[in-house]
């Protein structure tokens, strides 16, 4: 990581923000024994706090950082700009958990974005042309029709079948996966309430009715071969595109990037579907606000708590966890919102668990290709495709995802391509946004905080050379370039940049390889699979721990649903303990 003009003064005001953001729903003593124990206070750590807690299940929530929150987090890097450090938008969270959680009585805003997608051509050296997409059809079809007259009439009929895939496996994610082997075990009236547990996929199948081979086309084909059924404009493909690859170590031409981008179109904001936005103070408020939720009810919630081990019982079953300062907190239930490695492999006394399972774990695809990138600009990009106005004011496009390098789904798989061989990329997939174009409070006037996705980089790069300064500012200053190519001035404006290669991601936010999802949403590692066939459904190989972070079903995403189904699971537990 590095940041530029104002270290110093950066890192202190990062602390002081960090404790106050952190301790908004911190509360009293930590007991030495609760019903439950809830490791991690990232967004999934809180949910299923929440939920415990209201049904009466004492809880607690120990973090390791100084703040909530996980990679949902609001920090001051540099003085006087605050930033979504990690995750940057809201869209995936479940609407039952703000409504049974009350979020917005407990301060969560969001700033929803209209148009979203803005992607400006660089042709022949020059950006003049650009595409922009949003809620109003009419105009996003105009938009297309540059490029291609026949994508413009496909594109509303495109819209309306990703709808329909996406309804049909929305009761998929708020629901445990089926487990095969409860079918054959135990007694028969058990083996039955099993069965129960096909509900979801048969409403899922009855609702893809006809449509089943198209969505099973689309879950296990390159995204390329999908879009190419629809369109012919390499720059509205590559737009599309850019969600089925985003956080994932994969090219548009990988079989199975379809699902991916099902994924981050399977929210909806404000009872639009698939439609993304900015949380007001940044992601930290979302955190912030089910933290405040479940102190409500009840729940503990401590910062600067890291977790040693967790503690086992004369049977092998979890009685609460160690902290590294050899602190034992004993009870019944176990829940880790950390990774599947950090859990099983760290967290977990050796020789406690089988040897296949932990094989699995320890397979479990976590590569990532992302690189995220804060900058602290002193005024808007103008992009040569769309300047500025004269008075400074944001317009439309500056409140979008506005994606770079994507003029076809050739530079995508070429850029992945080099980081495959441990190269970060020589043109990077490019994703930035401003929130404070719809959220001035993240800036002091006329500066805005810039949010720079980027892929594709390794998390190892080739011959072993470390992720040092040397090469994140390399890596960052590439970066810079091509943003000036698009928006000249931009490299000019900049006041500060805090640069998070897949280590550092790792390091300070505990992601697996640096991946926002703790694994690959690859359709291998989904569903039944995720993260250890047979131990899909929240359980662990320990009786009483459960997994309910990212790396469990339904997968990462600030959605909160691996978080409100392992509360379901881990309740109907402990009813019989």
């Amino acid at each position: 990581m590095a940041v530029g003009r104002g270290l110093g003064r950066a890192w202190a005001g990062c602390s002081r923000q960090g404790r106050r953001l952190a301790h908004a729903g911190a509360r009293g003593q930590l007991q030495r024994e609760y019903d439950a124990v809830v490791i991690g206070g990232g967004h999934n750590g809180l949910v299923a706090a929440a939920y415990l807690q209201k049904s009466g299940v004492r809880t607690a929530v120990l973090e390791r950082r100084h703040l909530l929150g996980g990679a949902a987090v609001t920090e001051e890097i540099v003085p006087g700009f605050k930033f979504s450090r990690a995750s940057y938008l809201l869209s995936l969270l479940r609407p039952q958990i703000s409504t049974e959680l009350e979020l917005q009585r407990h301060g969560l805003r969001v700033y929803a974005r209209d148009p979203y997608s803005f992607t400006p051509m660089l042709e022949d050296g020059q950006a003049r042309r650009s595409l922009l997409l949003g809620h109003d059809m009419a105009d996003t079809q105009r938009q297309i029709a540059q490029f291609s007259s026949k994508d413009a009439q496909a594109y509303p009929k495109y819209e309306a079948f990703l709808s329909r895939l996406v309804s049909a496996l929305d009761p998929l994610l708020d629901a445990a996966p089926v487990d095969p082997s409860a079918w054959s075990q135990g007694p028969l009236l058990q083996r039955l309430r099993a069965l129960r547990g096909l509900q979801p996929l048969l409403r899922a199948g009855l609702a893809l009715g006809k449509q089943l081979p198209q969505c099973y086309q689309v879950l296990t084909a390159p995204i390329t071969r999908i879009l190419d059924l629809w369109f012919e404009s390499e720059p509205l493909k590559a737009t599309l595109a850019t969600d089925a690859v985003i956080g994932a170590m994969a090219s548009p031409h990988t079989p199975g990037s379809g699902y991916v981008l099902l994924h981050h179109v399977m929210g909806e904001l404000e009872g639009q579907k698939g439609a993304w936005g900015y949380v007001a103070g940044g992601m930290g408020g979302v955190s912030q606000a089910i933290a405040s939720a479940a102190a409500a009810h009840g729940t503990d919630i401590f910062t600067e708590k890291p977790v040693a081990r967790v503690l086992l019982g004369p049977r092998g079953e979890a009685q609460g966890v160690v902290l590294q300062d050899g602190t034992e907190v004993k009870s019944k239930l176990v829940l880790s919102n950390a990774s599947a490695q950090l859990t099983f492999l760290q967290l977990v006394p050796q020789g406690q668990l089988p040897e296949e399972f932990l094989q699995r774990v320890a397979q479990f695809d976590t590569r990532s290709p992302v690189t995220k990138i804060n900058v602290a600009v002193d005024r808007l990009p103008s992009f040569v495709a769309a300047p500025n106005a004269g008075d400074g004011r944001p317009l439309p496009h500056h409140q979008c995802s506005i994606h770079l390098n994507c003029e076809d789904t050739h530079l995508l798989h070429r850029a992945f391509q080099e980081a495959s061989s441990g190269e970060p990329s020589t043109r990077p997939m490019i994703e930035l946004c401003i929130p404070s174009a719809l959220d001035p409070t993240l800036a002091p006037p006329g500066c805005h905080v810039v949010s720079l996705f980027t892929q594709y980089t390794p998390y190892a790069l080739a011959g072993g050379r470390p992720w040092d300064e040397q090469e994140q500012n390399a890596y960052a200053d590439r970066v810079f370039d091509w943003v000036e190519a698009y928006a000249p001035g931009f490299k000019a404006s900049v006041i500060g940049r805090d640069i998070l290669t897949p280590p550092a991601l790792e390091k300070i936010f505990g992601l697996p390889g640096g991946n926002i999802f703790h694994g690959a949403m690859s359709l291998d590692q989904l569903y039944f699979a995720r993260p250890v066939p047979s131990y899909s459904g929240y359980r662990s190989p320990i009786p009483g721990l459960y997994l309910c972070g990212s790396g469990a079903h339904p997968g990462g995403g600030v959605m909160g649903a691996p978080g409100r189904n392992a509360a379901s699971v881990a309740l109907k537990d402990f009813k019989h303990v």
